[in-house]
């Protein structure tokens, strides 16, 4: 049996242990421990995992990960998220859908300080979806909103998606950083402008919220100028190279902790679950980068990539088709896989080809995490859906996933430009 057969026998035990319901990190350690064994030898085998252990645990990057985790929970605790949401109501729920975009608005804050898309859909849909069913809101566009919103945390630095595919690929998670702000930015627009052309057709799915009045829309300011100064002082700071991306991660929950003490809003039993939660969450993340850096040794030893970019390099293949066609190959595999089991299974077999065909690994990077989020709210493993359930258990799954089209078509149309712009995503990331 040759290597790369071998190796494609791996995958497919891997995706059957996957759909059996073995944790994805220990099934590809185990799958990638076992076939390394076969292919090389045993003794080989346990040396890399050995030394795969320790590269990941002194990987001065990977510490980005419980930091920027940690200043989330905290700032969590302090009530950012509703702070943000009721900025935003005030500045534009007047509009018709305005309480929809201002979900969307608040959920791009939020992102801001926060690394988990699924937390700032639970959070949206804690704060957000009942001042929208209060509104008369349809459903499917309150629904809707929520979990879309929910996904611009995967652009919006600190992402944790960018962070594990900083690890994956060793590229510059500070630059991964920075290419996401603008376009998380124009997501968000994107999101926005879906939602006024839904209410232009159905005026009835979001009426327009209350009116305030000036004061009271310029005293919202000050509940959200804490948040704006700490995302500006982190992101100023990778940018301009003042410190690195896990010296920013330091530098944001240290700030955090400080807002929460000004605001009164931290007290023992907060920061018992803020450093719980990071616990918890930091370690299901090295779990699954263990499993996926063992198994990514297997798969270069059955040859499978370098296999794969030679056939494309000979083949007929315009670049951009070939992108094209891995970014269809995500789309598709988002209705079956979340979107950590996408970028670590993915990534190793499709970095090589992208990057041989002159793509940034920057723009890549971007892209994949675009595709992968939009996975959070197709069915049907759409998560931040399922997420959004557990908190709204009377709204149907079927409607949610209803409201979240116009979302995935704009989704559609944001990755269309920036494969068509590639300079939004790159110039801060090389400023």
């Amino acid at each position: 049996m040759t290597a790369p057969t071998f190796g494609l026998i791996g995958i497919v035990i891997l995706f059957t242990l996957i759909g059996f319901g073995m944790p994805i990190g220990f099934a590809m350690g185990l799958v990638g421990f076992a076939g390394f064994a076969f292919l090389v030898s045993l003794d080989a085998a346990i040396v890399r995992t050995g030394v795969t252990t320790y590269n990941l645990a002194t990987n001065y990057a990977i510490g980005t990960v419980p930091l920027f985790l940690f200043m989330a929970h905290i700032l969590f605790a302090a009530g950012i998220g509703k702070d943000l949401f009721d900025f935003a109501a005030k500045w534009i729920g007047r509009r018709r859908g305005g309480l929809a975009m201002a979900t969307i608005g608040a959920s791009a804050g939020f992102a801001s300080v926060n690394a988990s898309s699924l937390a700032a859909t639970a959070t949206m849909g804690l704060i957000a979806l009942p001042e929208m069913r209060k509104h008369n809101y349809g459903l499917p566009l309150a629904s809707g909103s929520v979990v879309a919103g929910g996904t611009i945390g995967s652009l919006i630095p600190p992402s944790g998606m960018f962070i594990i595919y900083g690890i994956l690929t060793e590229t510059s998670i500070g630059r991964l950083f920075s290419a996401g702000i603008i376009p998380g930015i124009l997501l968000a627009i994107f999101y926005m402008v879906a939602i006024g052309i839904w209410c232009r057709v159905d005026p009835g799915a979001g009426p327009r919220g209350p009116k305030y009045s000036w004061r009271e829309k310029l005293l919202s300011f000050t509940k959200i100028g804490e948040v704006l100064a700490l995302f500006v002082l982190v992101m100023g700071g990778i940018i301009s190279g003042w410190f690195t991306a896990t010296e920013a991660g330091a530098v944001g929950a240290t700030g955090a902790i400080l807002i929460a003490l000004v605001r009164r809003r931290l007290t023992f039993e907060s920061a018992k679950t803020a450093i719980y939660a990071t616990l918890k969450t930091t370690g299901m993340i090295f779990g699954i980068l263990f499993g996926a850096m063992v198994f990514n040794s297997f798969v270069t030893v059955t040859t499978i990539p370098t296999r794969v970019v030679d056939l494309v390099a000979n083949g007929d293949f315009s670049p951009m088709v070939v992108l094209l066609l891995i970014l269809i190959v995500y789309f598709f595999l988002g209705m079956i896989l979340d979107a950590s089991a996408m970028m670590t299974l993915t990534v190793p077999l499709f970095f090589p080809i992208v990057t041989s065909l002159g793509f940034d690994a920057i723009l890549f990077g971007v892209l994949v995490v675009r595709m992968t989020e939009i996975a959070l709210i197709t069915p049907p493993v759409g998560m931040n859906v399922y997420v959004l359930s557990g908190i709204a258990k009377d709204i149907p799954l079927t409607t949610m996933f209803r409201g979240a089209m116009p979302f995935v078509a704009a989704d559609i149309l944001h990755v269309t430009a920036l494969i068509i712009f590639p300079a939004l995503a790159l110039w801060l990331a090389y400023l």
